[in-house]
């Protein structure tokens, strides 16, 4: 049963509607269900399938291409020689076939291009000479190795520019659709509960799948992280090798900005990593950021300067807290944090992550999801006209308002008491004084549950609760 997902399938069953032929690249990253989002939208009735071999020879990857092509009907088919003649005996199955719409899907597609393959060349001439010119080949291809698929198809400059009739990028699963996968899997959980699993997990549907409905959060995170049968033990640097060819860089990057919350720019994260300030580490950061491990903004007033860049990434970050700074672990290792310093510090910053990843729910509740806005963090030294502060979230909009976002990860609902208003109070006014903006400013609070009524909690103009966060986008 294919959970959420409505957009890209719409997107995939329109290609097989246009009178014309149609080229679609289908990614993301590991784990995200890309191929099972295929198979499931045209219910594995393909005209030809097949899929790439991990780690294989050009002449294992060709005699498993013979495989498929017999497999979908052209017999006899003998091993080709070179890609150029297996686009052949490809566009020969094509022909031959009865479908209206031949809809052909190759997973895995980098895996294909070996060294010295001359992989991409054949595949230009295959959809250059002959697909494009008939008006009956759906072809989707898809894999994991994102910055291979981005490089050589997507932003292709040369056979295949421009070719691309349909890109669709697979973002992980928000909140509402987390909730409709434990629904659909029997697992009665709360919002709360909800909250906790994507904290460590982000919203890949693979991770989720080894939740056990029995088991409560703190135990679920034992028994996938941290028990000896782990299921997600070296998921990290799986993760990251499948996604980028040489993942050296990407993971010095990652593992820096993992020590910054709130980011950092730049010439900071080229001193504190040592690596070469090239194109390939403009690319590098480029490609995180296509895979959403990280998020860059421009600092509050301070546009095309000074581009700040932030790791958001749920798993990775979970990652770094519990793995890198904790050598000794026991298999109850999560469970016995429970109520801890360690594990509401923790919390805290998990949730700040989860927002950002929900800024269009955040924006509808607020009412103003056709208003652009900017999204920042902001933070400011003290000085002797002002103190020191610093913002989780700030929403520019276009719209001349600010909305300052104070982020709390609360069981119950959050108190505001005298001090923690006279801190709110000051927040607002320091932004005032050191940004000097003209625009009016409004504080907004995001719990889990809202904020408790009482004679400080009027100076909040508005907030934003779990349950916002858990709404479909519209």
């Amino acid at each position: 049963m294919l959970i959420g997902r409505e957009n890209e399938k719409k997107q995939l069953l329109a290609l097989a509607t246009k009178r014309e032929s149609q080229f679609c690249a289908v990614y993301g990253r590991r784990r995200v269900g890309k191929t099972y989002l295929i198979r499931e939208t045209f219910n594995d009735r393909f005209t030809f399938q097949h899929s790439g071999l991990a780690n294989s020879t050009m002449d294992d990857q060709l005699d498993e291409f013979k495989e498929s092509l017999k497999k979908y009907g052209l017999k006899n088919c003998k091993t080709p020689k070179n890609w150029r003649e297996a686009f052949r005996f490809l566009a020969a199955l094509l022909e031959n076939s009865p479908d209206k719409k031949k809809i052909v899907f190759v997973d895995e597609l980098s895996w294909m291009d070996t060294p010295k393959s001359n992989f991409i060349s054949a595949l230009e001439h295959f959809w250059n000479s002959w697909a494009s010119a008939r008006k009956d080949i759906v072809l989707i291809v898809c894999g994991s190795a994102t910055s291979w698929i981005v490089s050589k198809i997507v932003k292709n400059y040369g056979g295949l520019h421009n070719r691309l009739t349909q890109q669709i990028y697979l973002r992980p699963f928000n909140l509402y659709e987390c909730e409709k996968y434990c629904k659909s899997a029997d697992m009665e959980f709360s919002h709360y509960d909800i909250l906790e699993f994507y904290m460590a997990l982000g919203g890949i549907p693979y991770y989720w799948n080894f939740i056990d409905r029995e088991l409560s959060v703190s135990q679920n995170i034992d028994k996938i992280f941290f028990s000896d049968s782990s299921p997600l033990k070296n998921e990290y640097l799986a993760l990251y090798s499948s996604l980028f060819k040489n993942p050296d860089p990407h993971l010095a990057i990652v593992k820096v900005l993992g020590e910054k919350k709130a980011g950092m720019t730049r010439s900071e994260i080229l001193a504190e990593t040592k690596l070469a300030d090239n194109q390939l580490f403009g690319r590098t950061l480029e490609e995180l950021e296509q895979c959403t491990f990280i998020r860059k903004y421009y600092a509050f007033q301070k546009k095309n300067k000074d581009v700040v860049y932030q790791l958001i990434d749920n798993f990775t970050l979970f990652y770094f807290r519990y793995f890198l700074k904790n050598a000794k672990r026991s298999e109850n290792f999560y469970s016995s944090t429970e109520g801890t310093p360690v594990r509401n510090s923790w919390n805290g910053l998990a949730f700040e992550r989860v927002c950002f990843w929900h800024i269009n729910q955040i924006k509808q509740k607020l009412g103003i999801s056709g208003v652009g806005a900017g999204i920042n963090s902001w933070f400011t030294k003290p000085t002797d006209n002002y103190d020191g502060a610093q913002i989780d979230l700030l929403i520019d909009r276009d719209d001349r308002i600010v909305n300052i976002c104070e982020i709390k990860f609360c069981r119950n609902d959050y108190v505001i008491d005298k001090a923690y208003s006279n801190n709110l109070r000051n927040k607002v006014s320091t932004f005032q004084s050191a940004t000097k903006t003209k625009k009016a400013v409004r504080l907004t609070m995001i719990t889990v549950y809202g904020i408790k009524r009482n004679q400080y909690s009027s100076i909040v103009n508005s907030q934003i609760t779990a349950e916002d966060l858990f709404k479909p986008e519209k």
